[in-house]
């Protein structure tokens, strides 16, 4: 039985920063009737071979049924109030599983049209957004950062830390790239985490929560880099940037060019910024575990609202919300290799390099950042997006050339191009704290899945 209680967390950054990294591997815009804008003859910077795609095999109703059994025990077993899970292969919804409420309080059911606050699965979003204009000639993979935000040309790299806790400073070698910006190689902190003085002048600062880009970039214009650009990779700040820099480039605002360029033309209608009044409703409540009791509580942070007057600022590396049928349709986007309903959001080669990894063989994601927390040398990071390189390394079995990420609130999502599939989950659960254990939804999920396949 689910309990609700006094909830006592310190602080919604601490809150859902943590859980937004240990689920790694962590305002709606007026409708605008425009068609989206595709460069003739979009430059690219590197060639990539496309494969053709592989018969995809079918699932067996044994193993969908196992599968839908076994997001339902989590709800059953306490763990969860309620889940939204969804399998859709080369077009044909295999699996569409909802049990439980979409809320404690107002006891209402999980529906279609639920909407969840999706946190850092805004990140794939931000990155088709940023590849858009990468495809009209806008920026170069390897042009500086710095070109479009000239605010971080005399940027600082932590070079140690004093015995007073100072940090010891220390110049750019170069400055750090847009491919490095997309692949959380640049160097920049984030404040969720560790507590060197480039991720504490995040929170100290509330960086986070500024009032709109400008203070946000100026504040990160002040906060050295962890470390030289493209030496290590650390889950960071740079989709928020990128969101900055779409921004510069299109001369619309960030939520602006997302409804006219991408939600308006893949009829993604529930995604954006806040939640509209007439909306409220259909707004999941959202839920975290008491450290003390540990029991299942309401989060009462005016950030987990997602009101238009509640919302800092447009955030590229979590500030989305939607609902399962406006991300599927955006999954279903990158399944066709990025076009949906006749409507070319980005072509195949782009695709192909977002979901291509950047990283040396010596980087590796983790769940805590460079040096920190549980390392997966199985994954990689594409542009904006991890990536499936060696399976067996990971505790998924998602396959090889599969890409994913997940949110804060425990949403997660992979696209499998080799089966033409995607698969989401929606739940609206901060992770951290759980007294029985992370849930663990892409492993128990991703194992259901591939265990569905028919042999046959």
């Amino acid at each position: 039985m689910i309990r609700v209680s006094k909830f006592r967390f310190a602080s919604p950054q601490t809150l859902m920063g943590s859980a937004a990294l240990l689920t790694l591997a962590a305002c709606a815009t007026p409708v605008i009737d425009t068609e989206p804008v595709v460069a003739d003859a979009p430059p690219v910077v590197e060639a990539v071979d496309v494969p053709a795609p592989l018969a995809a095999p079918a699932f067996s109703e044994e193993g969908i049924a196992t599968l839908e059994a076994t997001m339902a025990q989590y709800v059953a077993d306490g763990r969860l109030y309620g889940i939204h899970t969804r399998l859709v292969q080369r077009g044909e919804v295999i699996s569409d599983f909802k049990t439980g409420l979409r809320g404690l309080e107002a006891q209402a059911p999980i529906e279609d049209d639920t909407i969840y606050r999706i946190y850092s699965m805004t990140k794939p979003v931000t990155g088709v957004a940023m590849m858009m204009l990468y495809e009209e000639g806008k920026f170069e993979l390897d042009d500086p950062v710095s070109k479009f935000v000239p605010e971080f040309e005399n940027l600082k790299v932590l070079g140690g830390v004093n015995e007073d806790g100072s940090a010891i400073l220390v110049d750019l070698e170069r400055q750090p790239t847009m491919r490095e910006l997309m692949s959380h190689t640049s160097g920049f902190a984030y404040g969720l985490g560790g507590a060197d003085p480039a991720n504490s002048a995040f929170r100290d600062q509330k960086i986070l929560e500024s009032p709109d880009t400008q203070t946000f970039i100026d504040k990160v214009a002040g906060v050295p880099l962890l470390f030289q650009p493209g030496e290590a990779w650390f889950y960071s700040v740079g989709m928020d940037i990128q969101g900055y820099i779409i921004e510069k480039l299109s001369g619309q605002s960030f939520g602006d060019y997302l409804q006219s360029r991408m939600f308006g033309p893949l009829g993604m209608s529930d995604t954006g910024f806040y939640v509209p009044d007439e909306k409220y409703d259909r707004l999941s409540e959202v839920y975290g575990f008491d450290p003390e009791s540990g029991a299942m509580v309401p989060v009462p942070f005016p950030g987990v609202m997602f009101r238009k007057e509640t919302v800092a600022f447009e955030s590229g590396g979590g500030g989305l919300v939607s609902t399962m049928d406006d991300y599927g349709r955006f999954s279903q986007m990158l399944v066709n290799q990025g076009e949906l309903d006749g409507v070319r959001i980005l072509k195949p080669e782009t695709i192909e390099l977002m979901r291509t990894n950047v990283l040396r063989e010596d980087q590796f994601l983790s769940s805590l950042g460079i040096n920190q927390g549980d390392v997966y040398p199985g994954l990689g990071m594409g542009l904006t997006i991890g990536t499936v390189e060696d399976p067996d390394a990971v505790p998924s079995v998602i396959p090889a050339s599969s890409y994913f990420w997940s949110g804060a609130a425990s949403t997660w999502f992979w696209v499998d191009p080799v089966n033409e599939l995607y698969f989401i989950g929606m739940v609206q659960v901060f992770d951290n704290n759980n007294p029985n254990g992370p849930l663990e939804l892409r492993e128990t999920s991703s194992a259901a899945v591939y265990g569905a396949l028919s042999s046959e």
